[in-house]
């Protein structure tokens, strides 16, 4: 059994779905985040998902923010940062180091990930629509974090939009990651906290890929597409 940063017990660490951890992840934040003018921003693509049913369960305001991991040299699967597309981003000094990434390779990385990201704004987001963070209590959502690198991007962005506060919230993520991120964050609410942790879908009984579609239609139920 696993305790969580909330001090519940869970006895599994295995979700049926996003749906199912979604759900979990309301019942956690409920007795913080239930109160007039919260807003839950999801991580695209699977935090979404959690991030609608959250904002649903909470009855709170819903967005999306888009950070994007910057892939190692040879293995875009590494992270070595992240990045949102005003250039706020996060570096992972050690592992930079430890594979002696140059600054070039780190510029033109950004310069990919910005141009990915402006993309998917064009798709899941109205042109123009301003975003409404300023002075209200926000949630930051995915659907699981492994180094952390695109929320903490992503919270560093939330922050200069000035928020009243922020916590960032997930169903699963490493020991070491969820301590990271509360340097980041007024708070961390993270379900599960394994020391053995793999990789976010080890801990999900479907992790199917979220498309651009679905992303689409929750946004366009929203209002906000």
């Amino acid at each position: 059994m696993l305790k969580n940063c909330a001090g519940k017990i869970y006895s599994a660490v295995r979700f049926r779905n996003r749906a199912d951890a979604g759900n979990a992840l309301a019942e956690i934040l409920a007795p913080a985040v239930r109160e007039k003018g919260a807003l839950v921003l999801g991580i695209p693509r699977g935090g979404v998902v959690l991030a609608d049913i959250v904002a649903g369960k909470l009855g709170a305001g819903f967005d999306i923010v888009i950070p994007r991991k910057l892939g190692a040299p040879g293995n875009e699967e590494l992270a070595i940062g992240a990045v949102m597309a005003d250039g706020t981003d996060y570096i992972n000094r050690y592992v930079v180091i430890a594979l002696k990434v140059k600054q070039e390779y780190i510029e033109r990385e950004k310069e990919k990930q910005v141009a990915e990201i402006e993309r998917r704004q064009s798709k899941y987001r109205k042109a123009g629509l301003p975003y409404d963070i300023r002075g209200r209590k926000v949630v930051l959502v995915d659907d699981g974090v492994a180094t952390g690198a695109t929320a903490i991007a992503a919270a560093r962005w939330i922050k200069k939009q000035q928020p009243a506060s922020l916590t960032i919230a997930a169903p699963v993520a490493p020991a070491q990651t969820v301590e990271a991120l509360r340097h980041e964050a007024d708070s961390v609410v993270v379900l599960a906290a394994p020391p053995d942790f793999g990789a976010v879908g080890e801990f999900y009984e479907d992790f199917a890929p979220v498309t651009d579609e679905h992303v689409m239609a929750i946004m366009l139920r929203r209002g906000l597409l």
